[in-house]
């Protein structure tokens, strides 16, 4: 379990930096990274990181997808997650 976590603080500290380095790529307008990588990433258990990176740098946040997407998303890890850590102990 303690594995587990470290894994989940590890994608989503990931997740978090890739947005980042998204909105500073956008300001200066370098190639950006793709959306189909933040969402990869968000969805193999990222989406609290990439949910904190949009509010943090105010990225993505005029696409519905992401507005509405990445707090749904993070809503129902966080309850899988629940659910799991709580069945295994």
């Amino acid at each position: 379990m303690e594995l587990f976590l470290v894994i989940y603080i590890l994608i989503n500290i990931f997740t978090f930096l890739l947005m980042r380095v998204d909105k500073k790529r956008a300001i200066n307008r370098q190639w950006r990274v793709a959306e189909v990588y933040l969402w990869g990433t968000a969805i193999g258990g990222g989406a609290l990181g990439a949910w904190i990176g949009m509010r943090t740098f105010r990225h993505k946040t005029k696409h519905f997808t992401f507005k509405y997407g990445l707090p749904l998303l993070t809503i129902i890890q966080l309850i899988l997650i629940g659910y799991f850590v709580s069945g295994l102990t």
